[in-house]
């Protein structure tokens, strides 16, 4: 088997390409469909999505069995002030690799994400819930979601949600610096999801990717939702730093894209199928933190 990692610099693509390469996780022993797989590996430098000839051309040359798509344009911000480009990448390029897999019959596992929720919600969202994005991040990403489900019919759309890893920047890091800097931090608390780590993801994709699944799942932390502020909480404390959290509400911290008040997901559709690998967020927060800090020199 081939398998295709786009995106593969980034926080979820570099852990799959952990886990494939060494065969294992923290969490499991892959299944036998990845033994002996040859990988290949592309960020934006190597593969431009939103160049369709640039896809079908390397399809052609290296025919894939399996793609995960990692690759988008996740700048919310960004998105709000240039939803031209945020399209670009997260509809159109999602399109083309759709498209593509569909000629090869490939399999093709893409990620998306919360935001194409309200966040109006109170309790969890499921698959079957309607989605109804109200920021251009969200709007492209449910654009995407669209066109795999409507182009490659042997797909999963895999939502997630406040996603960390040991690549690249994310929430639990620059609460790291910033508590380190600044002594103190101040967090929204009016903002509710669930924490989600890449070991975590990326071991249930595998997991998904080797099924016969097909559709719509989330795959998100377990464990009740929280704020960014309890997030934060939990970062300092299990980093033994001793720094005062303080709460804010989103209106004092405000972003030119709008956040969603409640965005929590529920993983439903994995408890009733091939089962919920997903740990609970505080203890893959806690493994993620002993190693990081370890690799960083910090433990």
């Amino acid at each position: 088997m081939r398998i295709l990692i786009t995106g593969s610099l980034g926080q979820l693509g570099s852990e799959l390409r952990r886990i494939i390469n060494g065969g294992a996780s923290v969490l499991g022993v892959l299944p036998a469909i990845y033994h002996d797989a040859e990988l290949l590996t592309v960020d934006v430098d190597d593969l431009d999505i939103t160049d369709s000839d640039a896809v079908d051309a390397y399809f052609d040359e290296y025919r894939p069995s399996l793609v995960f798509n990692c690759a988008a344009y996740t700048n919310v911000d960004g998105c709000e002030s240039d939803e031209e480009t945020a399209y670009r990448v997260n509809a159109l390029g999602v399109k083309h690799l759709a498209r593509a897999c569909a000629h090869l019959g490939s399999r093709l596992i893409h990620l998306s994400t919360d935001y194409v929720f309200s966040g109006e919600g109170t309790v969890p969202y499921t698959e079957s819930d309607k989605p109804d994005p109200r920021t251009a991040y969200g709007r492209t990403k449910r654009a995407g979601e669209e066109f795999v489900l409507g182009y490659c019919p042997d797909s999963i759309v895999c939502r997630t949600a406040w996603l960390y890893g040991h690549e690249g920047g994310n929430f639990v890091k620059t609460m790291l610096r910033l508590a380190r800097e600044k002594g103190e931090l101040t967090v929204v608390s009016d903002q509710v999801g669930n924490p989600t780590c890449a070991v975590d993801l990326a071991w249930q994709l595998v997991l998904l990717a080797a099924s016969s699944e097909r559709g719509i799942f989330h795959a998100t932390g377990n464990g009740e939702p929280v704020s960014w502020h309890t997030f934060a909480k939990r970062i300092v404390s299990q980093a033994d730093l001793d720094v005062s959290v303080h709460p804010c509400t989103t209106d004092e911290f405000p972003r030119p894209a709008r956040r969603p008040a409640f965005s929590a997901l529920d993983n439903k559709r994995l408890r009733d199928t091939i089962g919920d690998s997903m740990r609970e967020w505080t203890v893959a927060l806690d493994s993620f933190l002993e190693e990081y800090l370890k690799k960083e020199g910090i433990r």
